[in-house]
C-alpha cells in the first residue's frame, strides 16, 4: 500500500468533516487547517443548519485556528479544504494572512482561486496565497456530485 503524502493525509481529514456536513443534510465542504506538522482546527459546511451565509468550512476552522494561536494572523498556516473557496472565504483567507491553501477540486461555479477569480493572487492586495489543487481530487468531486445527484432525486 502506497505510503499518504502529507498533503493526502491532511485531505483526508478534510474529507471527515465534508462527510459531517453530509450526514447533517449540507453541502459536503471540510476543511482543516495544520500548524508546525498539527491539525489546529477543523471545520464542515453549516450553512443550511445554522441558517447563516457565514458557517462555511473555511471560515468556521479560520475562527477556531486564530482562538488556538491566539491571534488573527494564520501567518504559519496551511489550510486544506476540499473545494476550491468561494469569494467571501477567499477574502478571509487572504485577511488572515494564510500563506499556502491546497484544495480537493476546483469549483467552476462560484471557486474565487481562479475558477471565476483569483483572489489570490490580486496585485493590489498586501499577501497572496500560494494555491494548489488535485489532491484526492476525484474522491472530493464524488462527494460533490453524489450530494447533488441525491438532492435532485429526492425533489
Amino acid at each position: 500500500m502506497k505510503k499518504l503524502t502529507d498533503d493526502e493525509r491532511y485531505m483526508k481529514e478534510a474529507i471527515k468533516q465534508a462527510k459531517k456536513a453530509e450526514a447533517i443534510g449540507d453541502v459536503p465542504i471540510g476543511c482543516v487547517i495544520v500548524y508546525d506538522g498539527k491539525i489546529i482546527a477543523r471545520g464542515y459546511n453549516r450553512r443550511n443548519k445554522d441558517k447563516t451565509t457565514l458557517a462555511h468550512a473555511e471560515l468556521i476552522a479560520i475562527k477556531r485556528a486564530s482562538k488556538v494561536i491566539n491571534d488573527w494572523r494564520l501567518e504559519d498556516c496551511t489550510m486544506y479544504v476540499t473545494l476550491e473557496p468561494c469569494q467571501m472565504c477567499a477574502g478571509a483567507i487572504v485577511q488572515a494572512r494564510i500563506p499556502r491553501v491546497v484544495a480537493g477540486c476546483m469549483n467552476p461555479k462560484a471557486g474565487c482561486a481562479g475558477s471565476i477569480i483569483d483572489m489570490f493572487h490580486v496585485d493590489k492586495f498586501n499577501h497572496k496565497v500560494d494555491f494548489s489543487y488535485g489532491i484526492l481530487e476525484d474522491e472530493c468531486r464524488e462527494l460533490m456530485t453524489s450530494f447533488f445527484r441525491k438532492l435532485r432525486s429526492s425533489k
